[in-house]
């Protein structure tokens, strides 16, 4: 019986081992497949490379014999981030650091391109009090004697890795330093991150310094910090450890809100205009919360890069021309021109000629030769005074006003760089009123008088006014010259010509015979030219022998739409010559629309924007009877009228009334050939904007629909299109490509915003063909003031003006006698 027994639970036993081990071998069995195909599958984990490997660092480079030894920058970054702000540093300021960088994410994260350090047991959860400490301890680990210099950074800060590096070079490394901005937490937080009151901590955001002496000290006892955590804020864990450990607080120094600058504007930081005082001077920037605005820094700093590199290359060029004088190297000579044989018999000046770039700034580089050649001052107050302008008083534009704020601030830089040696400071109040020229050979001349504020404040101190003239020379740099492997501009002549050719023969060979879409060319956009007319049959006549000429025969894929104002019977040459041009171009597009009553050019452009004729992906050119244009006109509209983005507003060059030329030279005003274009003939017109060029789908748009139907007569229906198209420019939008960082609809969504932005330039092609001015005074008085202004400026150039004023006595005869009687109403008031 007992035998039994034993038999019956050694079977028992025997079983529940062979199901055990059945288990085993099929769990085995069952995920065969599985670990096969990840076998196979290509994946390099993070940790096959090295440390070393990671951040490209050879095992014989060492702080002794490299350069790029000096610092290590670890950025704190997120999986999510990768793609989004840590490529954007990478691509910007991380290749440039004078050392090496890496990037430290949560575990399993990794990059072909980017150098990543997946943290082991450390995810992304935020606050990252991990994260940070063991990214620390990690550069401890494996960099400790490599680098001199570490840096515990985020992935939404920006640094010029030049100015860090003069800042680090100054700084002794082997002494334990904790370098940041100092802070003690806000108001809110004051008491609750048990902070004594003589200690401190350095704010994460903008950048945290460590010696190697400091890392060395604290590393070892990180793991201790981590246990003993007192506030949910890394930064301030991180400063309590090196407090604790190393004995140093964070730099109690006040310029380091300025060196590494934080931004308490949060997602808006860094949105506005660049060009300020803390980002010339700053080290580190933070928070650059978006990618793109992180590239439109990098692209920033580096101009200024660019502008320093222009000076110091005019500084060697003085030196070189002075160094010649005391070497007795006389100015012809090539021996010092770079790129030119010493053999060269040429006369020509070279291009980096340094008897032209080495002169000494001072006002009197141009010597004029006579009279003529001498260099007009504009005078500068509120507004700009310029003899060499058809209008005198003129508005200060943008560029200039930058141009002077960018001198003041570089000139008042420079008279506070000894400030605090000296112990006053000088501040910029207001510029009273200046002078400047342009030399075309040497720069730009400014002669500035400034109200300036002086203050002193040690010893005696004292605030006063002071008034100061600045002289100024900006002077021209060299010419670079770019060189193509070929013949770059006939190449791309020839690439346009064959491709308008191809063009037009697939669209001869598509009207007979069906062809594949994949064989046609990309079809370029239709312009439709819309013409407003109202009489006139002499100049309509020319216009559509142009049109015939350049848009048709020419094969430019334009069509016609003409809105003829009159009664029936006074329209009858007007149709006539439509009919036969449509008649000797049967396959073109030639419409008309017939409007009765009195002219409006606004109800003319609004009736043709809206007709059948004109399509939505259609360009409509608006354009007057009075134009002359050519092929490369039609090219500029293409080139520069973008749909839902762009308006195009070309610059026309506006003909002088030819029988007041000077020389008695005319020109025919029934000639298709457009005049010279020179200050003699005509003038540009900046201030007309009746020539359009835009999409019809965008014409219609809600906020811009169409023109305004309300005016009457000549003129200002461009001029109230023109503001509307400004005001959907002008429609905040909140777009950032940035797929990374926002949700992928957004980007979508934010094309469908309609952002119209306005293109100017001087079109040399487009001239208006000089006809005499009636303004009507029944007109309205802007209007009629408009017409008057159009009037007077195409009556001819200032020099002719001049020129018929000065050759009558009698004008001087009228102004002495009005000089007379005003200096007598002056004498009777006293």
């Amino acid at each position: 019986m007992l035998q039994h027994t034993m038999t019956k639970r050694k079977t028992l036993i025997i079983a529940c081992f062979g199901i055990a081990l059945g288990l085993c071998i099929g769990t085995v069995l069952k995920n065969y497949r599985a670990l096969e195909i990840v076998k196979r599958c290509n994946l390099r984990p993070t940790n096959l490379k090295t440390p070393n490997e990671i951040i490209g660092l050879e095992d014989e480079d060492t702080i002794q014999n490299s350069q790029r030894n000096l610092v290590f920058v670890g950025v704190m970054t997120a999986k999510s981030f990768l793609e989004g702000r840590a490529r954007a540093v990478y691509d910007t300021w991380g290749k440039e650091v004078p050392g090496r960088i890496a990037f430290f994410s949560s575990e399993g994260s990794y990059s072909e391109e980017l150098p990543v350090v997946g943290l082991k047991n450390v995810d992304d959860r935020y606050p990252p009090q991990k994260k940070s400490f063991m990214m620390l301890y990690y550069m401890y680990e494996h960099y400790i004697d490599r680098f001199e210099w570490f840096i515990r950074a985020d992935d939404d800060v920006y640094m010029e890795p030049n100015k860090l590096e003069r800042f680090l070079r100054s700084i002794d490394s082997s002494k334990p330093q904790f370098i940041g901005q100092a802070g003690k937490g806000n108001s809110e937080e004051f008491g609750l991150l048990s902070l004594e009151f003589d200690e401190n901590f350095c704010m994460g955001g903008p950048g945290v310094i460590l010696s190697s002496e400091t890392l060395r000290r604290v590393a070892p006892h990180i793991p201790t910090c981590l246990k003993n955590l007192y506030s949910t804020h890394e930064d301030v864990e991180v400063g309590r450890c090196v407090q604790k450990f190393a004995g140093i607080p964070c730099t109690w120094n006040y310029e380091m809100q300025y060196i590494l600058r934080h931004n308490s504007s949060g997602r808006n930081a860094y949105t506005g205009k660049l060009k300020r005082k803390e980002i010339h001077n700053a080290i580190t920037l933070h928070p650059i919360k978006q990618a793109p605005l992180m590239y439109r820094l990098h692209s920033y700093i580096q101009g200024l890069k660019a502008e320093e590199m222009r000076q110091e290359s005019l500084l060697l060029h003085r030196d070189i021309k002075r160094m010649a004088k005391y070497l007795d190297v006389p100015d012809e000579s090539t021996y010092m021109l770079p790129s030119v044989s010493p053999d060269s018999d040429s006369g020509k000046r070279h291009f980096q000629d340094h008897n032209i770039l080495g002169i000494s700034p001072e006002l009197n580089k141009f010597v004029p030769g006579s009279t003529e050649d001498l260099l007009d001052w504009s005078f500068i107050a509120r507004s700009l005074y310029s003899a060499s302008s058809a209008n005198p008083k003129q508005k200060i534009d943008s560029s200039m006003r930058e141009g002077l704020e960018d001198v003041i601030t570089e000139v008042m830089e420079n008279i506070n760089n000894y400030s605090r040696q000296r112990g006053r400071v000088i501040e910029f109040r207001e510029l009273l009123y200046g002078y400047h020229r342009l030399d075309a050979l040497h720069g730009q001349d400014l002669i500035l008088d400034l109200l300036l504020i002086y203050k002193k404040y040690r010893g005696k101190k004292m605030t006063v006014p002071v008034r100061r003239h600045l002289y100024v020379q900006r002077a021209f740099t060299g010419i670079f010259v770019k060189e193509f492997d070929e013949d770059f501009y006939n190449v791309t002549l020839q690439q346009s010509l064959l491709g308008s050719i191809l063009h037009s023969g697939m669209a001869r060979l598509s009207s007979h015979f069906t062809m594949a879409s994949g064989l046609l060319p990309q079809a370029e956009d239709k312009i439709v030219l819309v013409l407003p007319i109202s009489g006139r049959l002499g100049t309509f006549e020319r216009f559509l022998r142009i049109y015939e000429h350049i848009c048709i025969k020419a094969e430019q894929h334009c069509d016609l739409l003409v809105v003829i104002f009159g009664a029936p019977e006074e329209l009858g040459d007007h149709l006539q010559l439509l009919s036969d041009l449509r008649g000797r171009h049967v396959y073109q597009q030639v419409n008309w629309i017939q409007r009765s009553g009195s002219f409006s050019r606004g109800v003319a452009l609004d009736v043709a924007a809206r007709s059948s004729y004109i399509q939505p992906a259609d360009i409509i050119l608006f354009i007057d009877v009075d134009m002359v244009f050519e092929v490369a006109t039609l090219q500029r509209v293409r080139m520069h009228t973008q749909r839902g983005r762009q308006v195009y507003l070309p610059i026309v060059f506006s003909q002088y009334d030819p029988q007041r030329r000077s020389d008695g030279a005319t020109t025919t005003a029934g000639g298709d050939s457009p005049p010279p274009i020179d200050d003699e003939n005509g003038y540009f017109r900046q201030f007309g904007f009746g020539i359009c060029a835009i999409y019809k789908s965008d014409i219609l748009d809600e906020d811009i629909n169409g023109f305004d139907k309300d005016i009457t007569g000549w003129g200002l229906e461009d001029v109230k299109f023109l503001e509307k198209i400004v005001r959907v420019g002008t429609r905040q939008q909140g777009f950032l490509s940035n797929t990374a960082e926002l949700p992928l609809d957004y980007n979508e969504a934010a094309e469908q915003w309609r952002r119209l932005s306005v293109f100017r330039a001087p079109d040399p092609t487009l001239v208006h063909v000089y006809h005499d001015i009636s303004c009507d005074i029944q007109l309205e008085a802007a209007q009629y003031n408009m017409c008057l202004g159009t009037k007077a400026n195409s009556l001819g150039s200032t020099r002719l003006m001049e020129q018929l004023f000065y050759n009558s006595r009698d004008n001087f005869r009228f102004i002495e006698a009005f000089n007379r009687q005003k200096q007598q109403q002056q004498q009777q008031a006293r």
